[in-house]
This record gives C-alpha cells, sequence and structure tokens, in this order.
C-alpha cells in the first residue's frame, strides 16, 4: 500500500482519469457516456494537492514558475493553431491546467513572503505580499478592456484578436482552467500542507459549496479525498518529464481524433 501511495503513482493514477474525461470531452458529440466525466472530477484536486507539496520540495521556485508559464503558452498557442489547421465545430479546445498551476504557485509564492513577513515582523513585507495578491487578477485586464470595447462599433476586429490572445496568455484567476476556485483550492492545499485533514476539510467544503450553488456532478471532486488520505510524503520516481508531455500531448491527439471521425 505504501509503494502505491507516492506522489508519482497519485499522478499516474490521476491522468488516467484525466484521459477518461477527455475523451468524454471530445467524443460528447458521437455518443460518449457521462459516467467518463465523472471519473475526471477528482483529478483537478489530486494534481493541485500533489502540486502544493512540490512547489513546498523545488530548489528552485522560480524555475518551476517558469516551466508552468511556458507550458501555459505553449498550450494556448498550439491549441490555437491546431484548431485552425483541423476545425471542430463541437469541441473548443481551452484545456490549460498549466496556467491554473501557474497562478495558484504565485499564490503560495505569496504565502511563504507572507508568513517571512510575519516572522521578521517586517510590516512592509507583509503589507507587499497582501498586494501582490491583487496582481493575478490585475492580469485579466485584456479581458476586461475587450469587454469594455465590444459596444464600439469602431474598433477594428483585429484589436478584438489581439486582446483575447492576450487574455489566453497571461494566466488570471478570472481566465484559467477551473477559474478562482481551483486556484483558491491550490493555494490553501499548500497552506494546510502540515494537516492533511484540513485540506480534506477544504475541498469537502468547497464540494459541498460547489453542489449547493450549480448543482451538478463537479461536487463529486470530493472523492480525491481518499487518495489524498493515502499519500505517505514520498516523491517516487518521479518521471517530470513524461507529465510535462503527456498532458498536452493526449489532449490533441483525442481532439485530433475526434475531428477527423467527424468529418468522416
Amino acid at each position: 500500500m505504501k509503494r502505491l501511495c507516492t506522489a508519482t503513482n497519485l499522478k499516474l493514477f490521476a491522468i488516467i482519469l484525466m484521459v477518461f474525461d477527455h475523451i468524454h470531452q471530445m467524443f460528447l458529440p458521437m455518443g460518449a457516456p457521462l459516467w467518463l466525466a465523472y471519473l475526471g472530477r477528482p483529478v483537478f484536486p489530486i494534481l493541485l494537492f500533489l502540486a502544493a507539496d512540490s512547489f513546498h520540495y523545488t530548489h528552485n521556485r522560480r524555475k518551476y514558475l517558469t516551466r508552468l508559464l511556458v507550458g501555459s503558452w505553449v498550450m494556448t498557442i498550439s491549441s490555437f493553431l491546431l484548431q485552425k489547421l483541423l476545425p471542430n465545430p463541437n469541441v473548443v479546445l481551452m484545456n490549460n491546467a498549466f496556467s491554473t498551476f501557474f497562478t495558484a504557485g504565485l499564490y503560495m509564492l505569496f504565502w511563504d513572503c507572507f508568513l517571512d513577513g510575519i516572522r521578521k515582523k517586517d510590516a512592509k513585507k507583509i503589507i507587499a505580499s497582501i498586494l501582490l495578491c491583487f496582481v493575478p487578477v490585475l492580469m485579466a485586464a485584456p479581458m476586461f478592456l475587450a469587454a469594455s470595447l465590444s459596444f464600439n462599433e469602431n474598433i477594428p476586429g483585429s484589436v478584438f484578436r489581439m486582446l483575447a490572445m492576450a487574455a489566453l496568455l497571461v494566466p488570471s484567476v478570472l481566465t484559467v482552467e477551473g477559474g478562482f476556485a481551483m486556484v483558491a483550492l491550490g493555494a490553501a492545499f499548500y497552506a494546510l500542507r502540515k494537516w492533511r485533514w484540513a485540506q480534506i476539510a477544504v475541498l469537502s467544503a468547497l464540494s459541498v459549496l460547489v453542489y449547493s450553488v450549480s448543482g451538478g456532478f463537479q461536487w463529486m471532486m470530493v472523492s480525491a479525498a481518499v487518495p489524498m488520505a493515502l499519500y505517505n510524503g514520498e516523491k517516487g520516481k518521479g518521471f517530470k518529464q513524461f507529465f510535462y508531455l503527456f498532458y498536452p500531448a493526449h489532449i490533441w491527439i483525442l481532439y485530433i481524433l475526434a475531428a477527423l471521425m467527424q468529418s468522416s
């Protein structure tokens, strides 16, 4: 049981569920069953939980965040080009978990700065860390600007396209996959990483909130509590590059297959 609970094995478990979820996304117009989407609900919480642990132990946080940001850019641009080259009116490629992990990572960094300010009784550092929390919100400026200009018929379409691309390339808590809820969950996992029961409690509370507000089946993400409880804190074999490559690759492959099947 202990070997099954390393970070590597939990990631492998999560990506298997993720594949089922994305099969449902790409092949829904062809009758993919809804239970495939059910299987994918715990994926985001599991990966955010592991990301919080990984951020704590990483030796170079700047490199870690840069890798996620570059991954987000590659994902956005490549998905955009793929949809241009091979259109599929039934599927919109908005998947970009890299942007969510990057934004959550920023808040993990801000949290450490805040705690360091408290330990050193440095009021300037405390205030600075609080103000920095607004930066990922302000990154949504291109989206708000595009919305405000949409009422002006004299603005050329190229401007809106540029603003739309900027909004996708600049991660914000309002535009990343999963939105504010997943960013907040990742930050909470990091702040509470010493207390597993508290992490699971936050996940459970968010699941109840999601169900009470919107219903649906997103609340099933609470099932991530089981693998979280079984995690033993060990890294395992790693396979870091595999995970970074597999995520975009499997989405693009499934998209291509779905588009070709739709056109045949």
